[in-house]
Formats: C-alpha cells, sequence, structure tokens
C-alpha cells in the first residue's frame, strides 16, 4: 500500500483553504445563533400574548397543562424560527453580524 504525499503544496493555499474552512463552521454557527435568538423571543412574545388571554373558564388549568402549554409555546417558536424564512429577525440579525456593523 502505497501512500501519496504531495510535497510541493504551496503553505499560502493551504492557509486560504483552512480559512474558509473556519470561516464556513463560524458562518454556521452565527446562522445557529441567530436562530435561536429569534426561537427565544418567539417565546417570550407568544407567552406574553398568553397571558392577554382571560382563563375564565369552568375547569381551572391544573399545573400540568400550564407545563405542557409553555412547552408548546417554546416548540411552536423553534419551528418557525427554524423555517425557511421565519420572521426574518434571525436574518437581519446575521447580516448585520456578518456585514460586521456593531456598535458597541
Amino acid at each position: 500500500m502505497e501512500i501519496n504525499m504531495d510535497l510541493n503544496i504551496d503553505p499560502t493555499e493551504l492557509h486560504k483553504k483552512m480559512e474558509s474552512l473556519n470561516s464556513k463552521k463560524d458562518d454556521e454557527a452565527l446562522k445557529k445563533a441567530c436562530k435561536e435568538f429569534e426561537s427565544i423571543f418567539l417565546s417570550i412574545m407568544f407567552k406574553e400574548m398568553q397571558k392577554t388571554v382571560p382563563e375564565d373558564g369552568l375547569v381551572e388549568k391544573s399545573t400540568g397543562r400550564k407545563i405542557f402549554e409553555e412547552m408548546h409555546i417554546d416548540e411552536l417558536s423553534k419551528e418557525i424560527a427554524n423555517s425557511d424564512n421565519g420572521l426574518g429577525i434571525a436574518d437581519m440579525l446575521y447580516q448585520q453580524f456578518k456585514s460586521g456593523y456593531i456598535s458597541w
């Protein structure tokens, strides 16, 4: 079994390839973080909206039902944020961070 090793590789070429791989990983991580932010934002928004709905019913909500409704809102928020466009918050954040327009 013979191993083919090319010793005539240009170090700058190799460095450029490594940088492009790192930038792709960073890009994907940034997209993921922006989508997670949008998901959290939607979850908070939906929970606040739910507070405006009166709970006057015949039967009082159990603790289990309240927990289930919160979990449902969290999952719904994740699904919306991870859909093609979501609300667009993640895309706007991504574009801002990608272009380097951050004023801390």
